[in-house]
C-alpha cells in the first residue's frame, strides 16, 4: 500500500492538485493570521461576519454553562435535547415551513436524504454544477442519475419528457400502500446559489417544471440562506416564490449564519419520514448545545439586524466592479461568491500564491472541485470586510496580474 499512496501522491504534485492544510490563527473575520503571516481573508463562506459575533459567543457559552459540551449520542438514542427542538421550531419559522431537521453538516444533509427519497428504479436529476455533496448522494441512492446541462431548462425538461407515462409521480415520498410505489419516484436536485461560480439557479423554471412533470424537487440554499431574499431567507424569497412543503430546502449553519451544521425544511410529513429514513441523522451523534444555541442566536441576528446583508451586498458588487474594470472574468457572478477565472492549475495556484505574498489569501480551485481547464481563484466576501481591505485586495490583484499573467 505504501508504494500505491507514494505514487498517487507524486501523481497528485506533479499535476498541480497536491493539497495541504495551511493554519489559521484567531477568529473568522475580515483579516486573520495564516502560517504566522497576518492577511485580507477573501476566501471565507462567513458572509454576515457572525462567526465572531458577540451574541453568537455569548449564546454558545451559556449553553454549555447549562447543557455541558457534548450530546452523547444521536438523537434517537439518548442526544435529543430541547435546544434541537428549538432551533428546528426555529428555522421553520424563519423558512416558512412546517418543519426542519438538523443534520451535522450539509454533506450529511445531502447524502443521507437524497437517498432517503429515491432508490434503485427511480430517477434523479440534477445540475452538472451541483455541489459533490449531491452528486455523492445521487450516486449513494442507486437511483439512475440524469445531469443536465447547466442551468439548461430547456434539456433539464427534455430529459423529464423523456421518461416513460409510467414513471411519473406525485409529490408523495413515502413507500407504503396508497402511495408512489418504489421505482416510479422522481428527483429534481439544485444547488440555487452555485459554490464555484457564485451565478443563481432558475428556480421558478426548474419550479413550474416539477410541477408540471410530477418530480419532486430538493434545494440546496446553502450559500442564500441568509444572504439571498429581502430578509435573508434565502432563494425562494429572493425569486417571490412561496415556501411550498412540498419543495425540499437544505441549507446550512455554518456560512452566513456563522456556526455549524445543516437543516431540512418542508412538511411534517418530510420530516417524520427522514427521521426513520434519513441515515446520516439516524447513525450520527448529535450537535452539540453551544452550536444549537448559537445557530439560534445567529438567525434572530439575520432578522433584527438587515443592515448586515445590505452591507454584504455593499461591498460585494464593490468588489466585483473592482475586478471587472481591471480586466478579470468573473464568470458572471451574482452574489458574494466572486470566482477569478484563470483555466490552468498550476497559474491557478501561482496567483494564490503571489496574493498571499501581497497579504490577500485567496484559494485556487482546481479539480475535482471544478473541471480541468476552468480553474479559478474564488474570492468571496463578507459584510465586515471595509473599502480598505478591498481596495488593497483588488491593489494586489492588478500588481500580480501584471507581473505573472
Amino acid at each position: 500500500m505504501h508504494d500505491f499512496l507514494t505514487e498517487e501522491l507524486e501523481n497528485l504534485k506533479a499535476s498541480g492538485l497536491y493539497r495541504t492544510l495551511r493554519s489559521r490563527e484567531g477568529a473568522q473575520g475580515p483579516r486573520v493570521r495564516i502560517d504566522g503571516k497576518e492577511v485580507v481573508l477573501l476566501c471565507s463562506n462567513n458572509y454576515l461576519g457572525l462567526a465572531d459575533h458577540p451574541r453568537l459567543k455569548e449564546a454558545a457559552m451559556k449553553a454549555i454553562e447549562r447543557h455541558g459540551v457534548g450530546s452523547g449520542a444521536s438523537r434517537l438514542v439518548s442526544g435529543n435535547m430541547g435546544l434541537h427542538q428549538e432551533l428546528e421550531e426555529r428555522i421553520a419559522r424563519f423558512k416558512g415551513t412546517e418543519a426542519a431537521l438538523v443534520f451535522n453538516s450539509g454533506y450529511t444533509a445531502n447524502v443521507s436524504v437524497i437517498p432517503a427519497l429515491v432508490g434503485r428504479g427511480d430517477t434523479v436529476f440534477s445540475d452538472k454544477l451541483n455541489h459533490a455533496s449531491i452528486i455523492d448522494g445521487c450516486v449513494l441512492s442507486r437511483a439512475e442519475f440524469k445531469r443536465y446541462p447547466h442551468k439548461d431548462m430547456d434539456a433539464l425538461e427534455r430529459l423529464l419528457s423523456g421518461d416513460s407515462p409510467d414513471s411519473t409521480t406525485s409529490l408523495c415520498f413515502v413507500r407504503k400502500s396508497g402511495t408512489v410505489p418504489a421505482g416510479s419516484r422522481r428527483l429534481i436536485v439544485t444547488d440555487s446559489v452555485f459554490s464555484m461560480d457564485g451565478d443563481i439557479a432558475p428556480l421558478p423554471e426548474i419550479v413550474e417544471l416539477a410541477q408540471r412533470h410530477g418530480a419532486m424537487l430538493m434545494v440546496d440554499d446553502a450559500h442564500a440562506t441568509g444572504v439571498l431574499g429581502s430578509t435573508g431567507k434565502g432563494s425562494l424569497e429572493h425569486f417571490g416564490l412561496k415556501s411550498d412543503d412540498d419543495i425540499i430546502q437544505m441549507g446550512t449553519l455554518g456560512k452566513a449564519l456563522g456556526t455549524f451544521g445543516a437543516y431540512i425544511a418542508g412538511s411534517r410529513e418530510l420530516i417524520a419520514y427522514l427521521i426513520n429514513r434519513a441515515r446520516g441523522f439516524i447513525f450520527s451523534t448529535s450537535l452539540p448545545p453551544s452550536v444549537l444555541a448559537s445557530s439560534i442566536a445567529a438567525i434572530d441576528l439575520v432578522e433584527d439586524e438587515p443592515s448586515l446583508r445590505e452591507a454584504l451586498w455593499e461591498k460585494t458588487w464593490y468588489l466585483k466592479k473592482g475586478l471587472d474594470s481591471l480586466g478579470f472574468d468573473t464568470m458572471g457572478s451574482e452574489t458574494p461568491i466572486i470566482p477569478v477565472f484563470v483555466g490552468d492549475a498550476g497559474k491557478t495556484m501561482e496567483f494564490s500564491r503571489r496574493l498571499f505574498e501581497e497579504g490577500i489569501f485567496v484559494s485556487g480551485i482546481r479539480p475535482p472541485s471544478v473541471q480541468e481547464g476552468k480553474c479559478r481563484l474564488r474570492a468571496t466576501v463578507m459584510a465586515t470586510h471595509t473599502n480598505n481591505d478591498l481596495d488593497m485586495a483588488l491593489d494586489a490583484f492588478l500588481k500580480v496580474k501584471k507581473s505573472f499573467l
